[in-house]
């Protein structure tokens, strides 16, 4: 019983850490990098679809995106939905490839990127926490229960205690990286 809990406590933990990864590949560094351009959805007949479903997104060189589309007709509708993802980038069509230049990051905006990068790895501590806070719940249900003894309970407390440990110092390391992306001129 108490395994159970603790797998899913760990399934919950590093769901946390990748949520986390994926908003830190949406903040932004000086650099090019496809995964920027994730949470672009292009109208295809009739629905968002994600970018990377109608168009093949690559790295031309350290400072630009390129992103040819499998259909030619998509190529303005891409896009537009580039400009409209508020992402500050702005995308030239020529023919059947899109480049997107990546603008240079002022060191206001470095600052400001590595604040939004400490918010989202504090929503990640609190989720990994949140994770914890359930565990050690259910165990106290257990033990009202009686199906579990106090010494067990005890055990499970700082068997989840080393979990959550781990998996906040993984959310510390990940920001520090993060933060030195952010700052690398």
């Amino acid at each position: 019983m108490l395994n159970e809990i603790k797998s899913e406590t760990e399934d919950r933990m590093k769901k946390s850490l990748e949520a986390l990864h994926t908003a830190f590949n949406k903040i932004r560094t000086g650099r090019a990098h496809p995964s920027i351009l994730d949470g672009v959805m292009v109208p295809y007949y009739g629905s968002d679809t994600p970018l990377k479903q109608v168009a093949n997104v690559s790295v031309e060189d350290g400072r630009t995106l390129a992103v040819s589309a499998w259909e030619k007709h998509l190529v303005p509708v891409i896009e537009k939905a580039i400009m409209s993802a508020n992402l500050g980038l702005n995308p030239s069509s020529t023919g059947d490839l899109i480049r997107i230049p990546m603008p240079m990051l002022t060191e206001e905006t470095r600052r400001n990127m590595v604040k939004l990068a400490k918010s989202e790895s504090e929503s990640g501590r609190v989720s990994v926490r949140s994770a914890r806070r359930d565990a050690l719940s259910d165990a106290k249900d257990l033990l009202k229960e009686k199906e579990i003894t106090e010494d067990e309970e005890r055990d499970f407390s700082d068997d989840i205690q080393k979990l959550t440990d781990k998996y906040v110092a993984e959310v510390e390391k990940m920001l520090k990286t993060k933060e030195t992306d952010l700052m690398e001129v």
